[in-house]
């Protein structure tokens, strides 16, 4: 029996790299699949050397506009059809990435609006919880509160502790998934609830590693899985 032929992801990974490893995982949970050749080619570049997004957006860092084009010429150069970064921070740059990228280069942000969209009920109300350069720059505010959503973050001492469970010592970034970082984000989440959060947007690709569906009493909005599921359709594979 004859089969498409299925186009092939890229994904530019290593920011960070649990974060990238974790999107591939979902492009293999999300496929519907009976047999190996049943599932996209995935092509996973992780480049941890990319600059920090967070200070490139806030205090003028170095910036990673170069080092994403490198990596996106890489995953050309193996053989993908198009790609998708694994950072939602990374984002903020996407204005200046998609026309040059040698790739269609398809954003998280549009691809979880589109779904919040088509949720029923549709929560009006979404919490973000994301790294303070999302936060800040409006990447995911501003598109959101443009199609009708309003947006709700952290007070300013509890976005301070989101950054200590993300960058700090024992945070996300240095692998650390259980204790202190799972806490501080399941009580965020809940003061985000409690002030009227109808949803809450894991706004940061490291904090479905800690929270979960299960952990709260709305919707749990994950562009991770939500950006897996369009990977998956866009490369012509089933969905589960």
């Amino acid at each position: 029996m004859s089969r498409r032929k299925l186009k092939t992801i890229g994904v530019l990974g290593g920011m960070g790299p649990e974060a990238g490893a974790y999107f591939f995982e979902r492009i293999v949970r999300e496929t519907a699949a009976g047999r190996d050749q049943d599932h996209p080619p995935v092509i996973l570049c992780s480049l941890p050397q990319i600059p920090d997004r967070t200070p490139a957006i806030l205090h003028g860092g170095p910036s990673p506009v170069p080092a994403i084009l490198r990596g996106l010429r890489t995953l050309q150069r193996a053989g993908a059809d198009f790609a998708v970064m694994s950072c939602i921070s990374a984002h903020y740059f996407y204005p200046r990435l998609a026309p040059r990228s040698p790739l269609p280069l398809f954003s998280l942000i549009d691809d979880t609006l589109a779904a919040i969209g088509k949720m029923r009920p549709v929560p009006r109300t979404i919490g973000l919880i994301g790294t303070t350069g999302t936060v800040r720059s409006g990447i995911v505010a501003r598109p959101f509160e443009a199609a009708g959503f309003e947006v709700i973050v952290p007070f300013a001492r509890d976005q301070e502790r989101v950054m200590t469970a993300i960058y700090g010592k024992k945070g996300l970034k240095a692998g650390v998934t259980e204790g202190p970082p799972r806490e501080t984000l399941l009580d965020i989440a809940g003061d985000l609830v409690r002030r009227g959060a109808e949803a809450i947007l894991a706004g940061c690709t490291e904090i479905p590693l800690v929270l979960q569906a299960a952990d709260l009493p709305v919707p749990l909005v994950e562009p991770m899985a939500i950006g897996a599921r369009a990977a998956v359709r866009r490369a012509g594979a089933r969905l589960r």
